[in-house]
């Protein structure tokens, strides 16, 4: 095949190129190009699309013997999603800007340029797998490494795009073999540390990244009953979950911490309380997507067993799922049979059955059955 290796600079990617290549592919690499001004070098910064890693995606095909080049698509970034990352926040929402990277750049953007120009997949280094049915569907699988698993971020991907996406290190044990494998093959990034972080806000600050493109303004922290415990400078630089830096002039009545519980951005109030008040008994997702083609149970609106995941390194729980009759827009319901943590609207809840993925949606309500009855 015609093979388009996504090299983001890290050991990764270069590894599945590299194993594209050995596999008998025709491979070209690509490095994306995120940002105009992409800064510094890898020192001080932490995320992963820095001047560096541009060089040393340019140094593994050079390795490897396959062309190179760099796209440009930074435009299409900053709208689809820093933009959206900031307008998220401002509706007080926790956005995933790696989900929306994936879905609308790497294998949308790039996956439909591939397509133009005749390739018939784009190679990445993420760590999932794509298995074919008898009837040549495919489908989205966790990694045989389930540390390491990526399939959470690749939720978004649909029955189209994963005709076309290829995971060369989905059955791989471990990192570390990775970067072994990468030594032995002469890659110089064989130990380079692994990219972490939101890779536009290198310094990791992203409340103070936020408070440059959103408008803050002073309001009321309340608790769990609507009292008035403190003030806050901005609600937008909150997040469901928070604990440290609310400085509120009140102490609870039981003398416990408070927990952020709720963003009200339209009245400019943050809701804190106890912690077992965070937990989450059910969501109801919005833009809902199917990883594959979707189980029999979602045209009939029955519903059906799952594991319902909300991070991308957190940990699966039961769940029962169906779409909501009549809803429009299409809206899809979550009970979970245990609880979840802290979880915020403009996450993404991704269901599983087994090591298969079935979809995501992004979360629109997140509704805690005891804050219910207060």
């Amino acid at each position: 095949m015609r093979v388009l290796a996504a090299m983001s600079g890290g050991v990764d990617s270069a590894v599945a190129a590299a194993r594209a290549v050995e596999a008998g592919h025709d491979v070209v690499g690509v490095h994306l190009a995120l940002s105009r001004m992409p800064g510094t070098l890898r020192t001080g910064s932490r995320g992963c699309c820095t001047i560096e890693d541009s060089r040393d995606a340019w140094r593994a095909c050079d390795v490897l013997g396959i062309p190179y080049y760099v796209w440009d698509f930074s435009e299409r970034f900053k709208e689809d999603v820093v933009q959206d990352f900031i307008d998220e926040y401002a509706a007080g929402r926790t956005p995933n800007p790696c989900m929306r990277c994936n879905e609308r750049i790497k294998f949308a953007a790039l996956l439909e340029k591939a397509i133009a120009l005749g390739f018939d997949a784009v190679c990445t280094g993420h760590y999932a797998k794509v298995i074919t049915d008898a009837e040549g569907n495919p489908e989205l699988h966790r990694a045989a490494d389930w540390a390491k698993d990526q399939s959470y971020v690749l939720g978004v991907l649909t029955h189209e795009q994963l005709k076309h996406s290829m995971f060369p290190l989905a059955d791989t044990p471990s990192k570390a073999e990775v970067r072994a494998e990468a030594e032995r093959r002469g890659l110089s990034v064989a130990n380079k540390p692994d990219s972490h972080d939101i890779c536009f806000i290198p310094d990791g600050d992203t409340a103070g990244w936020l408070a440059e493109k959103i408008d803050m303004t002073t309001g009321d922290i309340v608790d769990e009953t609507g009292t008035k415990v403190g003030e806050h400078p901005g609600a937008n630089a909150f997040t469901v979950g928070q604990r440290r830096g609310l400085k509120l002039g009140t102490p609870a009545a039981d003398g416990k911490p408070r927990f952020v519980l709720e963003i009200r951005p339209k009245e400019n109030k943050v809701v804190v309380g106890p912690q077992s008040l965070l937990a989450i008994d059910e969501i109801r997702g919005i833009k809902v997507s199917w990883a594959g083609l979707p189980i029999a149970e979602i045209a009939t609106g029955a519903e059906f067993d799952c594991y319902a995941q909300v991070r991308a390194h957190g940990d699966p729980v039961p769940a029962t799922a169906r779409m909501v009759a009549g809803a429009e827009p299409e809206q899809l319901l979550v009970t979970l049979t245990e609880p979840l943590r802290g979880v915020a609207p403009g996450q993404t809840v991704v269901l599983y059955q087994g090591s298969r993925v079935l979809g995501q949606a992004t979360i629109d309500v997140a509704r805690s059955l005891q804050r219910a009855e207060l």
